[in-house]
């Protein structure tokens, strides 16, 4: 039994902080964390005072991943592969979208070892930036002869390429945070000790954003993905059809002419 809260909440100047907070065990993402987690989530879902979400872990990882010497079949008659699959259906896989659908940007500070399904965690962030120390590892299919989770195999080869998907699922190397910059993997790395001063500077920088902007953003790459050129044109009028006629384009206009910045509603 964790003493602890699992997920530690801080909430200043709309920008909401969520730190796994298992360090003895390097933030190995066990179902009570997984739980407090969504709830938080969900929370800061219905909090319009919330503009943008820092995700980080306490201590010197971020997350390894599962805890695998937790996993044990239960009393219930079912296989460890069909508790498990259960369990990420009902829980691991929603707590992902849940990041991805947030009406707010979120920001993974990638402050140590992102390792298994720690690394999906960490890509589901809208900017995903590291500490120079940190590394992102895949020991699924090396170490156990299980496929990536949590997203890694949708997340890995839309930012880096198949290519280099292939080799961090095979080869069982660790990708440092200046090769994971490099590949396009995440945004940026810096000196661990400057790691959270940049985060919350994104963070600031992405809560002064018009509201809906990260879910148009979002759904702008998710639709080129399946759209040809010509499709993802249309796509883009379309788009423009509705949000010229807002507040937020006006108000940008405004702040162009007036050389200002720009003051946009919360949501």
């Amino acid at each position: 039994m964790n003493d602890q809260p699992y997920i530690l909440q801080e909430l200043a100047d709309g920008i909401a902080t969520l730190t796994l907070n298992l360090p003895a065990k390097l933030n190995p993402i066990a179902r009570e964390l997984q739980v407090e987690l969504r709830d938080a989530l969900e929370r800061i879902r219905d909090d319009r005072a919330v503009r943008a979400v820092i995700l980080t872990g306490a201590g010197k990882a971020f997350c390894v991943g599962a805890d695998l010497s937790a996993m044990a079949p239960g009393d219930d008659g079912k296989s460890l592969g069909t508790q498990t699959a259960e369990w990420m259906q009902q829980l691991s896989n929603p707590l992902i979208e849940a990041l991805r659908t947030l009406p707010v940007p979120v920001v993974a500070a990638v402050n140590g070892p992102a390792a298994g399904a720690g690394v999906g965690l960490a890509l589901a962030a809208d900017v995903t930036i590291a500490a120079r120390s940190a590394y992102f590892y895949l020991p699924f299919l090396p170490k156990l002869g299980i496929v990536p989770d949590l997203g890694c195999t949708w997340a890995i080869p839309r930012r880096a390429g198949r290519a280099r998907a292939m080799g961090m699922a095979l080869l069982d190397e660790r990708v440092g945070a200046g090769r994971a910059v490099q590949w396009g993997l995440i945004w940026g790395c810096v000196d661990d000790e400057q790691l959270m001063e940049e985060a919350k500077g994104i963070a600031q920088r992405l809560a002064r954003l018009p509201a809906h902007a990260v879910l148009e953003a979002r759904e702008a790459f998710e639709a080129s993905e399946r759209h040809t050129l010509k499709e993802q044109l249309h796509y883009e009028s379309e788009r423009q059809r509705e949000l010229i006629d807002r507040p937020s384009f006006r108000e940008g206009v405004s702040a162009f002419l007036q050389k200002r910045p720009p003051v946009f509603e919360s949501r």
